[in-house]
């Protein structure tokens, strides 16, 4: 009964029942105390467990080693770090197991010198033990002695590999993780994780396309839900939907249709490449959905200017009973703007703090400030700005100057840019933009000035870039790129295209500073 419920996450009950089998003065035994400590960590009942150590005491288990190392985790857990050594002193055969459970107690504690002492003077070492004390430098970021020790490691296994390798993964060193995966003899499909996780975190999302590429030609690991989450999320920041769609075909026949964290991925992914209505399939067809699921389809849909039918969903989502978070809010705040709803707008950000204490990001306050914008209340949008009680950040100023530009004020544009310039003093982007809006009223003098500016800020715009596939590839290329190997049929094609847009009555314009500098 004890097992049955913790293996049910109902802890509680554990402790409930234990007091009821004190009652009926049944005894418990080795087997019953670790089950019940266990319990009392999940749910840091600390006092409850303190109990149970007396009872332990009275029972004649206290020499018990099994009993005893639950006893470390447990204090350990709650932080009572002394505590526990004092069971691991008290105990008159130390096993690995225990001496294991003692380190780990003071890493969790963030003592690592200690931890480290106490693994030098440990008898015996297993595996185990050893990828302990790496992976507690691991947590702690210091990379350089858990490779030290890495390297003094005598028996390592895929595990100890793995370890180390997301070590250098999470910490941003992506050529490191990369020399350490070649050199692996076996790898799991934690290891290929690992590597794709590394290219994730460092923005190298055509590099994790490829390690999957070349995962799947090597044939010996089967990827799973991580993994194909991982290319998702790779092939909605690239927009190479075809390989998406390939994933989605995959993740289908091997066993991951119901999967919740595949599917959200899959709706992240064609919402991103545009395929608004493939992600509010695959939502309809889920089963389970939870919290992220309602947001990405919510964002989505916003993002694509279906504003109506993303809040359709939020109220199906409170109907649904799921509470929305600040992530579910930037979507309706998103759907709002685009569709110039600027009461709804306010409604929903009173909402936030009213309904649900919420509270409201930079993020949040942008999205307000983009909904005034593009309403073309600049005037209350900069009010509302110098109200916030968070300083606007250079995000915010950026969506003012846009809507600037849109309305034609120069005043505000200046002050917008005023404040852009504390923020990113070297990002000559901003400046282009308010310069284009000198440009609209003819004040050449003044782009003049600006184009000075620009080019003292010794920084140039960055210029226009396209990712697309061919023959599973992606390409990228620049705007005005000269150096592109395919570059005479790609500017063909774009004088083909020209002509046809031109013959149909299209004008292309042009700005004076745009993507020229």
């Amino acid at each position: 009964m004890f097992r049955g419920y913790s293996q049910n996450e109902s802890h509680k009950d554990v402790i409930v029942l234990f007091r009821q089998m004190k009652g009926f003065d049944v005894t418990p035994n080795c087997f019953t105390f670790p089950v019940i400590l266990k319990s009392c960590v999940k749910i840091n009942a600390l006092k409850e467990g303190e109990e149970l150590h007396c009872f332990v005491i009275k029972s004649g288990f206290r020499a018990n080693p099994f009993v005893a190392t639950t006893l470390i985790d447990m204090y350990a857990s709650g932080g009572a770090i002394h505590a526990a050594y004092r069971v691991f002193g008290e105990m008159i055969e130390r096993n690995v197991i225990a001496w294991t459970a003692m380190i780990n107690g003071y890493i969790t504690c963030c003592d690592l010198v200690t931890a480290r002492r106490l693994f030098d003077l440990a008898p015996e070492r297993d595996i185990v033990l050893w990828n302990t004390m790496i992976s507690g430098y691991i947590e702690a970021k210091d990379v350089i002695r858990a490779r030290e020790l890495f390297d003094k490691m005598p028996n390592k296994d895929v595990m100890s590999w793995n370890t180390v390798l997301n070590g250098y993964a999470s910490n941003g060193n992506v050529m490191a993780c990369e020399r350490l995966f070649e050199e692996m003899t076996e790898r799991n499909v934690f290891s290929w994780n690992a590597l794709m996780g590394g290219y994730t975190r460092n923005g190298n999302f055509s590099e994790v396309l490829s390690a999957f590429k070349r995962m799947l030609f090597d044939g010996t690991v089967v990827p799973n839900d991580a993994t194909l989450v991982n290319v998702l999320s790779a092939c909605a920041r690239l927009g190479a939907l075809d390989l998406g769609k390939w994933v989605h075909v995959y993740a289908e026949s091997h066993g991951y249709k119901g999967n919740v964290y595949v599917r959200n991925a899959l709706m992240d992914m064609y919402a991103k490449c545009g395929v608004v209505e493939t992600a509010l399939d695959v939502f309809k067809s889920m089963d389970n959905k939870d919290l992220i699921s309602w947001n990405t389809i919510i964002g989505g849909l916003a993002m694509h200017g279906h504003g109506a039918d993303a809040l359709n969903l939020f109220s199906q989502m409170k109907i649904a009973g799921e509470n929305p978070d600040g992530i579910t809010f930037i979507g309706i705040l998103c759907a709002c703007t685009h569709m110039g709803l600027v009461e709804d707008g306010f409604s929903y950000f009173k909402s936030m703090t009213d309904d649900y204490s919420i509270v409201p990001q930079i993020e949040h306050y942008g999205c307000i400030v983009d909904l005034l914008g593009r309403a073309g209340l600049l005037a209350h949008a900069v009010d509302f700005i110098r109200k916030m009680p968070i300083e606007a950040d250079a995000v915010i100023w950026a969506a003012l100057l846009g809507a600037c530009r849109v309305y034609k004020n120069v005043e505000l544009a200046e002050l917008a840019l005023e404040k852009l310039i504390e923020f990113e003093p070297k990002n000559p982007a901003n400046y282009v933009m308010l310069s284009n809006i000198y440009g609209d009223f003819g004040r050449w003098k003044d782009v003049a000035r600006l184009k000075v500016a620009v080019r003292d800020t010794g920084f140039k715009k960055l210029p226009g870039c396209s990712l697309i596939e061919v023959n599973d590839y992606l390409v990228e290329f620049y705007s005005l790129d000269e150096r592109h190997p395919e570059k005479e049929q790609i500017y063909g094609t774009l004088r083909t295209l020209t002509k046809l847009l031109r013959s149909s009555g299209y004008v292309p314009g042009f700005t004076e500073l745009d993507e020229r500098n």
